[in-house]
């Protein structure tokens, strides 16, 4: 999110109050729209007309795109008092995903809040390399294919895998409680509860020794502690530190996962992990430490080497 321009805590408030004296009893879809757009621009906010359309598809439980079919139909008092709330939320910095409370992931919709950290589109990327990879050997496994999400959050990773990947035995394993019920209730929602087992784990630290899977997946906290106070602010105030943040360099659950991953992996199995931008390096150093070879690394639309894929050396 771009700095606020130079309104001061007073300047905010007036021009709030300029805002709601906008929105008259018998205010339409399309007023609000022209009225709020350029408050949340000169708030910083981005993409602000989106944003007041999200708002307000939510709230009136529509699709973005039907507002448009009703842009003259007047909106109630208890609809706009209820939006105004939802404007202060965004202007706070609070993420438009907890306000709506959803989030959208590999085309699904998925509840999000406070306890769980926003899924990405760079973390589709992950999805996308193992079903890939996956798929490719399912000619020669005779058995089901056994993945074991790590860090699982709001269980965007497992559920996403369980609907590309029909059958799979999927374990997702997160050190947050409250985490694991919001991923709970997620796969309750796309009717994969029994695709999908969930324990609370420090990383590996429950699974069964006798446990072999083919994949072992993460997108772990890969934020340098330093670099926390330069996120933007509805990251740092909003999203959950521990779910973004993982020592002086950012790879301590990286090195921590990689170190007790190679036990679960069967013969062919791989690890796929998400990373920060100019991590690979490290990371693959770090693999090969650890008797691993890097078998592919995937980079997102930046540029940035965002996967990393490697195998347990024959």
């Amino acid at each position: 999110m771009r700095p606020e321009s130079g309104h001061g805590r007073g300047g905010r408030a007036r021009f709030q109050r300029v805002l709601w004296s906008c929105y008259p009893r018998g205010v339409t879809i399309l007023e609000v729209i022209n009225k709020t757009t350029p408050y949340f621009e000169k708030q910083g906010i981005e993409s602000p007309r989106l944003t007041i359309e999200l708002l307000l598809a939510h709230l009136l439980k529509k699709k973005r795109l039907q507002l448009y079919l009703e842009f003259e139909r007047d909106l109630d008092e208890t609809t706009l008092e209820a939006l105004r709330g939802m404007v202060k939320r965004r202007v706070a910095g609070e993420p438009l995903q907890y306000i709506t409370g959803e989030a959208e992931f590999c085309g699904l919709r998925l509840m999000v809040d406070k306890r769980v950290l926003i899924p990405r589109p760079e973390t589709e990327l992950l999805v996308e390399t193992v079903v890939g990879r996956l798929k490719a050997e399912s000619g020669e496994r005779k058995t089901a294919v056994k993945i074991v999400d790590v860090g699982t959050g709001s269980g965007c990773i497992a559920i996403a895998l369980a609907k590309r990947l029909p059958g799979a035995e999927i374990t997702a394993v997160d050190v947050s409680r409250e985490a694991l019920d919001v991923a709970r209730g997620n796969a309750a929602l796309h009717q994969l509860e029994k695709n999908i087992r969930f324990l609370e784990s420090d990383l590996l630290e429950v699974l069964p020794d006798s446990l072999r899977v083919d994949a072992i997946v993460s997108n772990p906290p890969y934020i340098a502690d330093g670099e926390m106070a330069k996120l933007p602010k509805e990251v740092r105030d909003f999203e959950p530190a521990r779910a973004l943040t993982a020592g002086e360099d950012g790879l301590k659950v990286i090195r921590r996962l990689v170190m007790n991953a190679r036990r679960f992996l069967s013969p062919s199995g791989f690890m796929a992990l998400e990373l920060g931008a100019g991590q690979r390096p490290a990371v693959e150093d770090f693999f090969g430490q650890q008797g691993y070879e890097v078998v592919e690394v995937v980079k997102d639309l930046q540029g940035h080497e965002r996967v990393i894929v490697a195998q347990p050396r024959k």
